[in-house]
C-alpha cells in the first residue's frame, strides 16, 4: 500500500489543528502527520498531511496537492492541483445516506457504483468528455470481507472488437491498523482501492487475460509484496515494497 501515491497516487503542514494521539490503546485514533518515500536509488520524496479534527483538509508533496471538501461527514470533493503547472483538477462524490454511487470527474470520466445486498458492489466507468459519445471503459466487480478489500474483478470494454480482456486484482491484508482509515469518509471513497481498507496490504496479485475470436488466451500475472514495521498500538512505522520497476520501495509513516 502507497499511501501518498494514492492519496494521489493511489500529496505544508501550516498552523492547524492537527489530531494525533500518543497511545492508540485509550481508544482514540492516530492520524499519519507525514510520509517518507525512498526508492532504490536514494530518491526520496516528503508527503505532509493536515486535518481538523478527524477529517482530512490536505495532502502536500513535492509535485502534487490534494484539498478536500466535507458535506456531512463525507467526502464531496477532492481538487488536486500540480505544483508545476498550476493547472488543478476536480473529482466529485456523490452518495445516497453513506454509500458512494457515484464519482465525476468533469469533462473527463464517471465512475457509476451499485452496492449489492451480498456486500459486493458493481461498477463501470465511462468517459465524460464535452462534444463526444459517452463510452464506457470497463466494468466489475469489487469485493469486501471485513472491511478490506480482497478482490477487483473487471472486464475491459474498449478492447478490440472480438476480443474480450480481463483485469483481476487479489489482495491480502495483515491484522494490523491501517492510518487512512482513521480519517473521517475515507473508506467511502472506492475509487482508491485497496487503500480504503481496514489494514495494511501484505501483497496483491495483478492478472490480466485477453481472449480473441479464436478461442485464444493470452494471460499474465504479476506478484508484488510488502513487509511492514509497527509501532505499540500496532500502526506501521515502515514500509518495504517489491515493485516492477525501482526494486524496493521504502515509506516511513509519522503521526
Amino acid at each position: 500500500m502507497k499511501y501518498s501515491s494514492k492519496i494521489f497516487f493511489f500529496i505544508s503542514i501550516a498552523s492547524v489543528l492537527l489530531t494525533s494521539c500518543s497511545n492508540d490503546k485509550d481508544g482514540k485514533s492516530k492520524f499519519l502527520k507525514e510520509v517518507v518515500e525512498t526508492l532504490a536509488d536514494g530518491t526520496s520524496t516528503t508527503t505532509l498531511f493536515k486535518y481538523i479534527g478527524d477529517e482530512i483538509v490536505t495532502t502536500d508533496g513535492i509535485e502534487l496537492r490534494n484539498d478536500f471538501t466535507y458535506t456531512d461527514g463525507l467526502i464531496t470533493k477532492i481538487r488536486t492541483t500540480d505544483k508545476g503547472t498550476q493547472l488543478s483538477q476536480t473529482v466529485e462524490y456523490s452518495y445516497d445516506t453513506d454509500h458512494l454511487i457515484q464519482v465525476v470527474s468533469p469533462n473527463n470520466y464517471v465512475i457509476n457504483y451499485i452496492h449489492n445486498t451480498d456486500g459486493t458492489v458493481s461498477y463501470e466507468k465511462r468517459s465524460l468528455n464535452s462534444g463526444s459519445q459517452e463510452a464506457r471503459f470497463y466494468h466489475g466487480i469489487l469485493y469486501f470481507k471485513d472491511k478490506n478489500l480482497i478482490k477487483d474483478e473487471r472486464i475491459l470494454d474498449d478492447a478490440a472488437p472480438g476480443v474480450v480482456s480481463k483485469y483481476t486484482v487479489n489482495f491480502q491484508y495483515d491484522s494490523k491498523k491501517n492510518p487512512l482509515y482513521s480519517i473521517l469518509g475515507y473508506s467511502k471513497l472506492l475509487d482508491h482501492n485497496e487503500v480504503i481498507s481496514l489494514n495494511n496490504t501484505i501483497s496483491s496479485v495483478v492478472e490480466s487475460s485477453s481472449t480473441n475470436a479464436a478461442d485464444q488466451t493470452i494471460s499474465s500475472a504479476k506478484f508484488f509484496n510488502s513487509t511492514f514495521q509497527y509501532d505499540t498500538d500496532d500502526y506501521p512505522t515502515e514500509q518495504l515494497t517489491e515493485t516492477a520497476k525501482s526494486g524496493y520501495l521504502k515509506s516511513q509513516y509519522f503521526y
